[in-house]
């Protein structure tokens, strides 16, 4: 799955001044029957392998990066996702403004990478958010240029102790001449089983809308771990 977000050079510079104890660093890999993002399969339906690295400090700044295999129809490739920003909690209220950075360096994917703002707020079990392309290498007239905006809307829950449940609408307005036509929503429901030192398995089902390209309920088994 995609983590968090790219820092700014200022956090960059006032973080290192600080006590490297404060600091964590972790690293993740994962496996998923199918990688989906916002409702999409990035693999043709098939299979990923993930993996990434997180920095995070005390004071809420964060860095990371990851990576996965992905396949649009022209030939397996790779994403690498590069980001950071800064979350925090005020009360029962949290809130997460960051960055990140969607590089595709596999032949065949040229002009795919693109950047997003992202601001997500949560409070007890609800969360929402928004993501703003700030600048992508396709054509204007094509998603994933500048100005596509996704929203979502989550709610997560425990079951029982080692149990959660969690459910997902998200809905794409892209930026493009008749957007109608490729704008869609989308929704994903999560049950999530911890297995402590074994990690984390989860069983997804998700659908979106006819304009996402494939409208088939999707049902997805995924393994996660951090170290």
């Amino acid at each position: 799955m995609k983590m968090k977000k790219l820092a700014i050079a200022c956090g960059v510079i006032v973080l290192g001044a600080t006590s490297m104890a404060q600091a964590e660093l972790t690293a993740n890999i994962g496996v998923t029957s199918n990688y989906l993002w916002r409702g999409v399969s990035q693999t043709g339906d098939d299979a990923a392998v993930s993996g990434g690295i997180d920095w995070a400090h005390d004071s809420g700044f964060y860095l990371g990066t990851w990576a996965s295999n992905i396949d649009w129809g022209n030939g397996s490739g790779a994403e690498v996702d590069v980001y950071g920003g800064f979350a925090n909690e005020i009360g029962d209220f949290g809130y997460d403004v960051g960055l990140i950075y969607y590089y595709y360096p596999t032949s065949g994917y040229e002009d795919s990478d693109f950047i997003e703002l992202n601001l997500t707020g949560s409070w007890k079990f609800l969360e929402a958010g928004i993501a703003w392309t700030l600048n992508g290498q396709a054509d204007d007239d094509a998603p994933f240029s500048d100005g596509d905006l996704y929203y979502h809307i989550a709610a997560s829950f425990d079951l029982a102790e080692t149990w959660s449940v969690a459910g997902t609408y998200g809905y794409y307005d892209f930026d493009v001449p008749n957007s109608g036509d490729v704008d869609y929503g989308h929704f994903q429901l999560d049950v999530t089983k911890s297995a402590g030192d074994w990690g984390d398995f989860t069983f997804t089902v998700s659908k979106a809308d006819e304009e996402s390209g494939n409208d088939d309920v999707k049902f997805v088994a995924s393994w996660a771990k951090s170290f």
